[in-house]
């Protein structure tokens, strides 16, 4: 199977779970959302599958084979950090040079080529880079990776509107030149919600929900009214969250739409994807009418 299989990791801090029994697949030749607040366990697991740390429990296969400590099948993967593991001496020349020789699938003039879109000034050391420009060296050497499987971690860290859309443009690009799997590991919905295919939601080191984003999208829709008028539709129905004023009650529900009673001043809405994620990991959510 082609695919990246994490079959129930857990991983522990001392007295914090990090991520507590967790098994979701990414498969080859998609674009996936990992979708999870701050702190939710995305970095915990994107870490554990580029083997920077080892689970408690659990394993990771890639293509069907172990990934702990083998370095072909870690070939095979690249994930991009939120965190700096660069040499900030080095130039960002340097570093492309470096990644070269270490990185049999790096493309060295593509990056050279995406570093002028930006703007990046290879000849500057990284610890020169502001926090926005380190971000794009990251995406850059990411982008430039024919590897058949990337990770993201917060890859719009510090970028200003116009260089979130040229990265995500070059990643829709870089998707279509080559089928690979793309994985954006981020708790900013809005921007991805047009990008990725399927959506995985992580919350408290647990894996809410993995599904098609049309899919889910078509499950999910708010109602609204009186109280006890939305009260009484949702009756049996997977209430995710709701908003009240006065009498007045907004209530977000996943599953298959039900006709509105005869007369009734209930309205119905579709819940875009942010919204959707925002009730789903909101304290006090997860409730059933």
């Amino acid at each position: 199977m082609n695919a990246i299989e994490v079959k129930h990791i857990t991983k522990r801090y001392k007295d914090i779970t990090a991520l507590e029994d967790v098994s979701v697949t990414f498969q080859f030749g998609k674009i996936y959302g990992l979708l999870g607040r701050n702190g939710a366990g995305k970095s915990t697991l994107i870490n554990i599958m580029a083997n920077r740390i080892f689970a408690d429990s659990g394993e990771i296969l890639i293509d069907g084979a172990p990934a702990r400590e083998n370095m072909e099948i870690q070939g095979k993967l690249f994930c991009m950090s939120e965190a700096d593991l660069y040499d900030r001496d080095l130039k960002v020349s340097e570093h492309f040079q470096w990644t070269n020789r270490f990185h049999d699938h790096f493309d060295r003039d593509k990056a050279f080529a995406m570093a002028q879109k930006f703007g990046l000034n290879v000849k500057k050391p990284f610890k020169a880079l502001s926090k926005g420009y380190q971000s794009i060296f990251k995406l850059i050497v990411a982008l430039s990776l024919n590897v058949p499987y990337v990770v993201f971690d917060e890859p719009v860290l510090g970028l200003d509107a116009n260089h979130r859309e040229l990265f995500y443009n070059l990643l829709l690009k870089e998707f279509e030149g080559g089928e690979r799997t793309l994985i954006l590991a981020t708790h900013l919905i809005e921007e991805v919600a047009n990008i990725i295919e399927e959506v995985v939601v992580i919350d408290e080191g647990k894996i809410l929900l993995q599904e098609n984003v049309e899919t889910l999208l078509d499950k999910g829709y708010s109602v609204s009214g009186l109280a006890q008028e939305v009260d009484e539709y949702c009756q049996g129905k997977h209430v995710i969250g709701c908003d009240g004023l006065g009498n007045l009650k907004v209530a977000y529900v996943l599953g298959e739409k039900s006709a509105l009673p005869a007369k009734s001043n209930l309205q119905l809405a579709a819940m875009n994807l942010q919204k959707l994620f925002v009730k789903l990991t909101e304290k006090g959510g997860h409730e059933n009418a």
